[in-house]
C-alpha cells in the first residue's frame, strides 16, 4: 500500500506542472547516451509521447555525432573540431548528412511511433525549414558548418497542431540550397526561439552545468553562463549548449533546461518534480 501511496503522491506533484504546460510547444534536443543506448532510447520515446499525449506540443531536434564519428572513422576520414563545432569539409558533409538524415532521423521517427507517437521526420531542406548561413569559428572558415537564419515555424504548427512530433535533422540549406552542418544544440535553440516555445530542454552527457569548484548548479542566470564560457570553466561541448542557451532566452524561450539523458525519466523528472534534476538557465 505504502508503494501505492507514493505513487499517488507524485501524480499531486505533477498535476499543477501538467495544467500550467498543457497546450504549450516544448523543443527537445535528443542525443548524446540517451540516443545510443537502447533502453534509455524506449524510455526517452515514452517520455516523449507522454508529453504529447497530456496536450504538450513537442518538437525534437536530434543530434548523431557519435554515429557520425564511426562512419568517418570506417572510411579513413579525420575528423577535427574547433570550439565544439565539427570541421566540415565536402566529404564530411556528405557523411554528416547520409548518417543525420538517412539514418538517425528515420530512427527516432520509428522509435517514438512504436511507442504509440505520431512522429514525422524532417530536415532544413524539406521546404526550407531550416534557412543557414556559413558560420565562422574564432573567425575562421571551417567548411560546411553553418548556423540557422530563418526557420519556417509555419510547418512546424501545422504538424504540432494535428497532433504529430516533428523530429528534425540539424542539416540546413543556404539560399542555394546547398547543405550546412548545423551543431544540434545550435539547431535546437533556433527552432525554439522561432516558435517562443515555453522550454528547451537539451539532453547531454553531465549531470548538469558545472562551476568552477566542479558542483552542478540548480539555477543559472544569463550573466553566469556569459561569465563560465569567457572564464573558460564551460568548454568544449558545453559552450554550444550555453550559447544556445543564451539564445533562446534572449528570443523569448521561458526556460532552457540543460539535463543529464543518461538518466532514466530525465525529462519527467526535470519538468513534473519540485526539485529537478539537471541545470535551468532563467
Amino acid at each position: 500500500m505504502q508503494i501505492e501511496i507514493e505513487k499517488a503522491a507524485v501524480l499531486v506533484e505533477a498535476l499543477p506542472y501538467i495544467q500550467r504546460f498543457s497546450g504549450c510547444t516544448f523543443v527537445i534536443k535528443y542525443g548524446g547516451h540517451a540516443m545510443t543506448d537502447p533502453e534509455a532510447a524506449r524510455s526517452f520515446a515514452r517520455d516523449v509521447v507522454l508529453l504529447r499525449s497530456i496536450g504538450i506540443r513537442v518538437i525534437i531536434v536530434h543530434g548523431g555525432g557519435p554515429q557520425i564519428q564511426e562512419l568517418l572513422k570506417k572510411l579513413g576520414i579525420t575528423s577535427t573540431f574547433r570550439a565544439g563545432q565539427r570541421v566540415t569539409d565536402d566529404a564530411t558533409m556528405d557523411v554528416v548528412r547520409m548518417v543525420l538524415v538517412g539514418r538517425v532521423n528515420q530512427d527516432v521517427v520509428s522509435l517514438l511511433n512504436q511507442a504509440g507517437g505520431r512522429a514525422m521526420g524532417l530536415s532544413g531542406a524539406d521546404g526550407q525549414l531550416l534557412l543557414g548561413r556559413k558560420l565562422l569559428v574564432g573567425g575562421q572558415d571551417v567548411g560546411r558548418v553553418g548556423e540557422i537564419a530563418k526557420v519556417d515555424v509555419e510547418q512546424l504548427l501545422v504538424l504540432t497542431l494535428a497532433g504529430y512530433i516533428p523530429v528534425i535533422a540539424p542539416v540546413a540549406v543556404d539560399e542555394l540550397g546547398a547543405p550546412l552542418n548545423v551543431n544540434a544544440d545550435l539547431a535546437a535553440g533556433a527552432v525554439a526561439a522561432a516558435l517562443g516555445a515555453e522550454k528547451l530542454l537539451l539532453m547531454t552527457d553531465v549531470p548538469g552545468v558545472r562551476d568552477e569548484s566542479g558542483q552542478v548548479m540548480p539555477t543559472l542566470t544569463r550573466a553566469e553562463a556569459t561569465a563560465l564560457i569567457e572564464k573558460g570553466v564551460a568548454d568544449g561541448g558545453m559552450i554550444p549548449k550555453l550559447e544556445c542557451a543564451l539564445h533562446g532566452l534572449e528570443a523569448g524561450v521561458k526556460k532552457v533546461h540543460i539535463i543529464d539523458g543518461r538518466l532514466r525519466h530525465a525529462m519527467l523528472l526535470e519538468i513534473f518534480t519540485d526539485g529537478g534534476i539537471g541545470t535551468q538557465v532563467v
